[in-house]
C-alpha cells in the first residue's frame, strides 16, 4: 500500500512538472492589471491588439491589486505584460528622483533594463495626481491651486486611496510641500472616492488627471502650481524573456506610441466607470476608431 502511495505522489508531481512544462511553452502571453478601470482598459487595448496582429494567445489576470503588488508579479515572472506610469517606476519601485517628462522616461527604460524588463515609449497622456473638491465650495473660497487649497485644508477631510497615504510621491510629500493640514484622512478604494465626496462622507478627493468621473461630477479640480507630482506617463512594460519569445511583440506594441491623450483615456474611463460599458468593448471600439484593427 506504502509503495502504491509513493507511486500515485510521484505520477502526481510528474504530471504537476508536465503541465507546467505545457503551459510554458504553449503561445500564451499574460497581461496583468491593477484593481482600476484605466490600468484594465490599458490591458486589454495592447491584449486585443497583440491577439489581431500576431498568433499569440492573451491571458488576462485583472485587479491585481495597488501598483507594488502588479510590479511584484511582473518581477517574478507571473505575467509578462503590464501597463504603468513613469513616474510610479522612478520614485516608488526604484527610489530615485524623476525629471522633466522626457527625463523621467529615459531614467524608467534605463532602470527597468537592469530587471530585465523593457520599458516602450508612451501612449501619448499623462495620469498625474490633483486634489478635486466641489465646485460650489471652490467658488465660495476662491481656490484654485494647491497654495490657495493649504490655507484652507484644516476645514476638509481628505479621501485618498490607500496606496496614494502611503507612497513616498503620495500624501506624505505633498502635505509637507504645501503645509497641508486635513481635518481628516481616510483611505478608500478608487471606485469609492466619487460616491464618499458626493455623499458627504469627505470633502475633498486625490483624483486622477483622467478620471471618467470628473466629467459626471460637478468638482473642481486643482492647479499643482508648484509642480509637485512628477510625471506619470502611462506606458508597457514587458519581460526581456516575453520578447526574446515573441519577437512580433516590439512591432505591435510600437504602434500605440503616442495614440492615447489624455482626453481619450477620459472619456474611455467614463465610458466604463459612468455608462457601464465592458473594458473589452471599449478597448476595441478606440482600436477600430484609431485604424488599428478593422
Amino acid at each position: 500500500m506504502k509503495k502504491k502511495l509513493i507511486l500515485l505522489f510521484i505520477a502526481f508531481i510528474m504530471v504537476i512538472l508536465l503541465g507546467g512544462c505545457i503551459l510554458h511553452n504553449d503561445d500564451t502571453l499574460t497581461i496583468g492589471s491593477r484593481n482600476n478601470t484605466e490600468s484594465i482598459i490599458l490591458s486589454y487595448i495592447m491584449g486585443q491588439l497583440i491577439e489581431e496582429k500576431t498568433d499569440i494567445n492573451v491571458v488576462y489576470k485583472e485587479n491585481l491589486g495597488g501598483s507594488n503588488v502588479v510590479w511584484n508579479a511582473l518581477m517574478n515572472g507571473s505575467i509578462h505584460v503590464i501597463p504603468d506610469y513613469t513616474g510610479t517606476i522612478v520614485i516608488t519601485y526604484y527610489g530615485e528622483s524623476p525629471g522633466t517628462a522626457e527625463e523621467t522616461l529615459a531614467k524608467t527604460k534605463e532602470l527597468v533594463a537592469k530587471d530585465n524588463i523593457v520599458a516602450f515609449n508612451t501612449f501619448g497622456f499623462n495620469n498625474t495626481y490633483t486634489l478635486a473638491l466641489d465646485e460650489t465650495s471652490a467658488e465660495r473660497l476662491g481656490v484654485e491651486t494647491f497654495s490657495d487649497f493649504a490655507d484652507v485644508s484644516e476645514q476638509f477631510t481628505l479621501g485618498a486611496v490607500f496606496e496614494f497615504i502611503d507612497r513616498p510621491d503620495g500624501l506624505p510629500g505633498f502635505q509637507e510641500e504645501y503645509d497641508l493640514k486635513f481635518k481628516g484622512v481616510k483611505g478608500m478604494d478608487h471606485g469609492m472616492m466619487y460616491r464618499a465626496i458626493a455623499e458627504g462622507e469627505v470633502d475633498v478627493i486625490n483624483s486622477y488627471t483622467t478620471d471618467g468621473q470628473l466629467q459626471i461630477y460637478d468638482l473642481r479640480v486643482l492647479e499643482d502650481d508648484k509642480s509637485y507630482f512628477p510625471p506619470y506617463h502611462a506606458l508597457p512594460l514587458v519581460l526581456e524573456e516575453a520578447l526574446e519569445k515573441y519577437p512580433e511583440l516590439e512591432g505591435v506594441l510600437r504602434q500605440l506610441e503616442g495614440k492615447i491623450d489624455e482626453q481619450t483615456m477620459r472619456a474611455m474611463n467614463a465610458k466604463v466607470d459612468n455608462e457601464g460599458m465592458m473594458v473589452e468593448v471599449v478597448a476595441k471600439e478606440f482600436l477600430q476608431e484609431a485604424g488599428l484593427i478593422d
